[in-house]
């Protein structure tokens, strides 16, 4: 299968050929004509497989340009965030879709000024992204798709209060992406209230280390 029978755009497509991906992984070809339908997605993937591109790709290709931020992914730590802030620059090059990318450690003007010039896809980590709405720096009320990404590390690292804090500051009505490299039972008890019918997408076994990396 090749990344035009997935469903994605012209500009998607330059991108993609522009980014040296020759053919979809596992799980960008199982995701990404779900997501395209507007679907809920609940996935297990570890990172090294994908997965990043499996929902940068099509929720550039549902949301408009310049309406403000519509696409929110939340990942746990500032290494994540770079990561992600990466492949959506790359794929948006064709797209004209703006990225940014806030989380703490750096400097916080920079990243208000980031804002202030329009974005529509935001990468974020949480405690930096509720920082920044509280002081009323970032405007989160036309997100129409919601990424959460390594749910699980977020748990772990007790992140979950501020993922709730901002689940609560976003409308109702949006679509929802959970990617988690295990789908434990606490995962799935948190993700249930949040997910709307969701697919599920696992392109592994829960717990499976990814076989490129050497662990010691």
């Amino acid at each position: 299968m090749s990344f035009a029978d997935l469903g994605l755009s012209a500009g998607l497509l330059k991108a993609v050929a522009a980014m040296g991906y020759t053919e979809p992984t596992p799980i960008q070809e199982q995701s990404i004509p779900v997501t395209l339908t507007g679907r809920d997605i609940l996935g297990c993937a570890q990172t090294g497989t994908g997965k990043t591109a499996a929902f940068i790709l099509p929720a550039l290709q549902l949301t408009e340009r310049g309406k403000g931020i519509g696409i929110l992914v939340v990942t746990p730590t500032r290494e994540l965030a770079g990561q992600i802030d990466e492949v959506a620059r790359a794929a948006s090059k064709f797209t004209g879709h703006r990225v940014a990318a806030v989380y703490g450690g750096v400097g916080y003007e920079p990243q208000v000024k980031k804002l202030r010039r329009g974005v529509e896809l935001l990468v974020a980590t949480p405690g930096r992204l509720l920082d920044l709405h509280q002081r009323g720096d970032v405007d989160l009320s036309h997100v129409s798709i919601l990424v959460l990404d390594e749910a699980d590390r977020m748990l772990d690292m007790g992140f979950w209060p501020d993922v709730r804090r901002i689940l609560a500051l976003l409308p109702s009505k949006r679509q929802n992406m959970l990617f988690s490299a295990t789908l434990s039972k606490e995962i799935m008890r948190i993700a249930e209230p949040m997910l709307d019918d969701p697919a599920r997408v696992e392109v592994s076994p829960s717990a499976t280390p990814v076989e490129a990396i050497s662990q010691s």
